[in-house]
């Protein structure tokens, strides 16, 4: 009972404050002291009181269970901190901030966490962030390419052929620290294509000029920075014609507000064939979507990309998809944001 630092902050806010608060993380600890003749009803809700002639055997308790706890209470009052679950992890990410190490310019926010926090799962608060002055976090991703014949790279410590690259191994891997410390693309690039699901990614057969980058689901973080180092450069999305898809092409417009949404004519004309049962939700937001995708949602049906990635028909589609008037010319073959 007494082992979690919770419920032995429990006994130390009872016996230092006189009474104790119920709280989510030390409910135990509150329901068993509640059961003891130490404690009594104060008259307010969730809250106990203790009873001063039993403070010695509570003192007891906690002197076995805790003999640290004097020096403990001690630093609390000296940082202005209650004794709390709150007020005790405030202090330890002081103690914690205190003992840091030298930190280089930038760490990666798992390592940052667990010199800053109780573990290196945990999130970093404002104040732990403080902790690390200068230092920048990142989450390290990685962005898979398949890049065209004559794109080239280029950063602080030299430039790399990523067509030549890709002609050997059949891709490249741009990690995130390459992309925020500068890396610039040399070389012919007619478009970028976004993709969602990996089979589709590698299987596709882009047209010359081509940029290819899977983007996995809501993991965007690293594409972002990709889009950084990409200007007026047309972007197109071509992902699975499901709710979900649905609110990733969303959420990619948000970064990039002139995203265009590869949606070929022919692969509508595959509803009635291989269209999928799918639940889509009412709230969904489907105004900026054109017609067929609408009709899906109504039908309760969804379309995934696999399905048409090796029609022969998907490098003209692509083209035909970077021309404004596309929508006139290649049936909704493409859509802008509003």
């Amino acid at each position: 009972m007494w082992v979690s630092d919770n419920a032995r902050l429990a006994l130390l806010e009872l016996l230092s404050r006189g009474s104790l608060k119920r709280r989510r993380t030390q409910l135990d600890a509150y329901d068993a002291l509640a059961e003891l003749p130490w404690t009594r009803a104060t008259g307010r809700r969730d809250e106990i009181g203790m009873v001063e002639e039993r403070r010695a055997e509570l003192a007891g308790l906690i002197d076995r269970v805790w003999p640290a706890w004097r020096d403990v209470l001690v630093d609390l009052v000296a940082a202005g901190l209650p004794p709390t679950p709150e007020g005790y992890g405030r202090l330890l990410d002081i103690e914690r901030a205190a003992a840091l190490p030298e930190l280089p310019d930038r760490i990666n926010r798992r390592t940052a966490a667990s010199l800053t926090a109780s573990h290196s799962k945990a999130s970093l608060s404002e104040s732990r962030r403080g902790a690390l002055g200068g230092t920048d976090t990142s989450h390290d991703g990685a962005i898979r390419l398949r890049p065209p014949a004559g794109l080239s790279a280029r950063t602080v410590n030299g430039v790399i052929d990523l067509g030549g690259i890709a002609a050997v191994l059949g891709e490249v891997s741009i990690p995130e620290r390459a992309l925020v410390d500068g890396l610039a693309f040399e070389g012919e690039m007619r478009a970028v294509l976004l993709v969602e699901n990996l089979g589709a990614w590698r299987d596709l057969s882009p047209p010359p000029g081509w940029l290819l980058a899977h983007v996995p689901g809501w993991d965007t973080a690293t594409v972002g920075h990709m889009l950084n180092c990409i200007q007026g450069i047309p972007v197109v999305h071509f992902g699975d014609l499901d709710p979900n898809g649905v609110r990733i092409m969303l959420h990619l417009r948000k970064r990039v507000p002139n995203l265009k949404w590869f949606l070929p004519e022919f692969w509508f004309e595959l509803i009635d064939v291989c269209g999928l049962q799918a639940s889509w939700p009412q709230d969904l937001e489907l105004d900026f979507a054109p017609a067929p995708v609408r009709v899906l949602a109504a039908r309760g049906l969804w379309l995934e990309q696999e399905r048409i990635v090796l029609d022969p028909r998907i490098p003209e589609a692509l083209n035909a998809a970077l021309i404004p008037d596309a929508r006139d010319q290649c049936g909704f073959g493409s859509v802008e944001g509003p």
